[in-house]
């Protein structure tokens, strides 16, 4: 019996005695597939001093293959980790501004937005009304048309601008930009 042969794996793998079929079509290293009863099965892994996996259990029958299980789970734990690096992973970044806002304010909050794509982030542009704002929220639309002439194409316009509440506000993303590199294309936020 192989090293687990006594526990249950994770995320509905069954190996070993938790096989509870009676046919099972086994997957050899060279690719062969042969269809045996389950007893066989774990036999000829028990032979080699490996383990029964069962790889596909929704197949009929379901389909298992002979080896190290906690080889095979390391291994797929590394491979989790490595995907894992490679997510870049996108900040939601908001600005939030009133529908008053001053000539010299609104440059900095540009500003500011513009930074933010260009680190690779959304970004979430708010205004916010209060009391008698609120019937004039076509002042926030100008602010919002403001922000979007002040950073020139750098973005891509996700959600346009809509009223939430008391709140208008529009998401924007960086606009990407393709290179080709030696025949393979790159794609790189700008």
């Amino acid at each position: 019996m192989g090293l687990f042969g006594d526990m249950l794996a994770e995320k509905d793998l069954r190996i070993n005695e938790h096989i509870r079929v009676r046919e099972v079509r086994l997957i050899k290293e060279d690719g062969e597939q042969q269809v045996l009863w389950t007893s066989e099965a774990l036999s000829l892994a028990r032979e080699q001093g490996l383990d029964l996996v069962e790889v596909a259990p929704q197949a009929n029958p379901p389909v298992v293959k002979i080896m190290n299980y906690g080889k095979f789970k390391f291994e797929n734990e590394k491979k989790g980790k490595e995907s894992k690096k490679k997510q870049k992973l996108l900040k939601l970044k908001e600005i939030r501004m009133q529908p008053k806002i001053d000539d010299h304010d609104l440059d900095f909050k540009s500003k500011h937005v513009k930074g933010f794509l260009n680190e690779g982030n959304k970004v979430k542009v708010t205004i916010r009304f209060r009391g008698r704002e609120l019937a004039h929220t076509e002042l926030g639309k100008v602010v919002l048309d403001d922000v979007l002439a002040r950073i020139e194409g750098e973005y891509v316009l996700d959600k346009p601008p809509t009223m939430e509440g008391k709140f208008m506000s529009m998401i924007l993303s960086p606009k990407l930009k393709k290179q080709v590199q030696a025949g393979e294309i790159v794609v790189e936020r700008v």
